[in-house]
């Protein structure tokens, strides 16, 4: 087995493989600065690298760390993964239901191999595509996954590499594409020996994590290639169909080429050697359709981009919250606005940032399916104080209405796991770091940042407290029961709607419209009406003559069909058909 690795620093570098060294010897090849060696190795085989005669550290390219980020690494051979998933075909990304799952809290056992045991249930959902939070390693058993520092490994805890393969083989055998959320604009604070490899981090730039990763400076083309590498691989090795790359505004990078449009590119080759589609999904601040635009026409390559406006448009309204970044956020109007041109800040002024944000979308030329619209996501629950979903601050009939909008929208959904049967768990913030001063800085930093928001530190749960972690785990004994199954049915009911009816799966953003009539909101979809009242009931007009009740969430008496409209008897939802 050739053992590799890039030190261009490094006048001496050993290879330690099961307690033995192997002098590692300069080859100039991939490129210059990397060392390499043969030795006899396996799939599960203990090695770790040593520099000038220093500590051992695992590989900056470890695949798998069993003993733990700071530990020796573990070889990784793809080829005794076992897949029956020869048939798949792909999957698109663009119009699919994405469903956000974090493996740790999903179930229970908080592994690879509990989460298959609801796949089906995901099936019967709707769902196309399964997002998986980062499973890159970390430090400590149980984290959100944003403190990995090995982005290369699968974290023991959730199964290890073997564990992820099979996951992802039985989301195929059930129809499933697969999708994971990958870092790259920083690692967590334990365990990143990066800096004594290489240049892999710049003082050129900074990001709200410290040094920016190098994309730019001296040594450059290397981390690039250790990014493209990394996203090249989990499409390969573990045929994932899609990747959401965290936060890339973050990704700073004044080279001439953008690594995200180098990435785009080898995608797009790979995806073309592969046969299958590719998705690469981008978490974007920039309200710039920029991020999809291809790379041929001088845009970033993205597949598509997560789309906050359309989460805080519906989450101030439905709410009345309208603090901090929901500043501009709850009028109807802002709702309708955002579904038709994909972002609210686009060239308007954001009072939360302070100046004029975003860039008009052309609607002519993206669709509205390049963007992803959601209630709520693991950052809009998880960094609330107290980790409070969506159905902990509206009644059913509110998140039945804001359901109803974002899956039968022109965008492409995302549900956040639990969310479809009004879980009554909180997904709070958690980490487990072994090292006690950080574990001490970390609670005592979330504690002390909502406690400038006003709230007891006792109020906030502690995320080093092993019951942070288990009060967010699912409970699937509820899925079943009254309130939850009839909200589960509601989300069944939409996705079916969304597979069946040919114009709510319209994606041209030209023919979205939303009329704003007092306390009502109806959302314009082909021969559909989507009509949504707040406060109570209404007698909403709505153009086209109504024929079909098609659903309805409302409570008490049944809507009525009227002349030129639709008679609701209280808060809630209802979608017609119109002639």
């Amino acid at each position: 087995m050739q053992f590799g690795v890039w030190a261009p620093r490094a006048r001496e570098v050993e290879l330690v493989l099961d307690g033995t060294a192997v002098a590692l010897q300069p080859t100039g090849s991939p490129r210059e600065g990397w060392w390499s060696a043969e030795a006899d190795a396996a799939h599960g085989a203990r090695y770790a690298f040593r520099l000038d005669g220093g500590e051992e550290r695992p590989d900056p390219r470890t695949g798998w760390q069993p003993g733990g980020v700071h530990a020796a690494s573990a070889v990784v051979d793809p080829s005794t993964f076992t897949w029956t998933d020869q048939d798949w075909a792909g999957r698109d990304v663009h119009g699919a239901v994405f469903y956000e799952l974090h493996v740790g809290t999903f179930t229970p056992g908080g592994t690879f191999a509990a989460a298959v045991g609801h796949l089906d249930h995901l099936v019967d959902l709707g769902v196309d595509v399964v997002e998986v939070l980062p499973v890159s390693a970390w430090d400590g058993p149980w984290n959100w996954g944003y403190d990995g520092v090995a982005p290369y490994a699968v974290q023991h805890e959730y199964g290890g590499p073997d564990g992820f393969a099979a996951f992802v083989d039985a989301c195929h055998a059930r129809g499933l594409a697969v999708a994971l959320d990958c870092v790259y604009n920083h690692l967590g604070p334990s365990g990143n020996y990066l800096g004594e490899f290489g240049p892999y981090f710049t003082d050129k730039h900074d990001t709200p994590w410290g040094a920016a990763v190098n994309l730019d400076d001296t040594g450059s083309v290397e981390v690039r290639r250790w990014i493209c590498d990394n996203a090249l691989r989990w499409f390969r090795d573990f045929h994932v169909d899609a990747l959401r790359l965290d936060a890339v505004h973050a990704l700073v990078d004044d080279s001439d080429r953008h690594v995200l449009q180098q990435l785009a590119d080898e995608t797009a080759e790979l995806s073309a050697q592969l046969g299958r589609p590719l998705g690469l999904v981008a978490e974007s601040d920039l309200n710039d359709a920029v991020m999809v635009t291809p790379t041929a026409q001088g845009g970033r390559g993205m597949t598509a981009q997560w789309d906050d406006d359309v989460h805080h448009a519906l989450h101030a309204w439905l709410t009345g919250e309208r603090q901090g970044y929901y500043a501009d956020f709850g009028d109807p109007e802002v709702v309708a606005t955002t579904f038709e041109e994909a972002f609210f800040h686009a060239e308007r002024f954001s009072t939360f940032r302070g100046k004029e944000w975003g860039k008009k979308v052309d609607r002519a030329a993206v669709p509205g399916t390049a963007f992803l619209g959601y209630l709520q996501t693991h950052d809009q629950v998880g960094n609330r104080a107290v980790g409070d979903r969506i159905g902990h601050l509206l009644s059913p009939a509110r998140q039945a209405a804001g359901a109803a909008l974002y899956l039968l929208g022109p965008f492409t959904p995302m549900v956040f796991m639990g969310e479809e049967w009004n879980a009554s768990t909180k997904w709070q913030f958690f980490t487990s770091f072994p090292d006690p001063e950080l574990g001490k800085a970390v609670s005592e930093g979330r504690r002390g940042e909502f406690g400038q928001h006003g709230w007891d530190a006792e109020d906030v749960p502690d995320p080093q407290d092993p019951a942070t972690r288990e009060a967010s785990v699912l409970r699937w004994d509820e899925v079943d029961r009254d309130g939850h199954a009839r909200m589960l049915s509601w989300y069944r009911t939409l996705t079916g709607l969304r597979r069946s009816v040919p114009a709510l799966a319209d994606a041209d953003l030209r023919q979205v419209r939303v009329d704003v009539q007092g306390n009502a909101l109806v959302l314009h979809r082909g021969d559909h009406r989507v009509v949504v009242t707040l406060g109570g009931g209404a007698d909403v007009d709505v153009e086209g003559t109504p024929v079909e009740v098609v659903a309805a969430w409302t409570e008490g008496a049944e809507p009525e069909l009227l002349g030129e409209g639709v008679r609701t008897p209280s808060e809630g939802v209802v979608v017609v058909r119109v002639a």
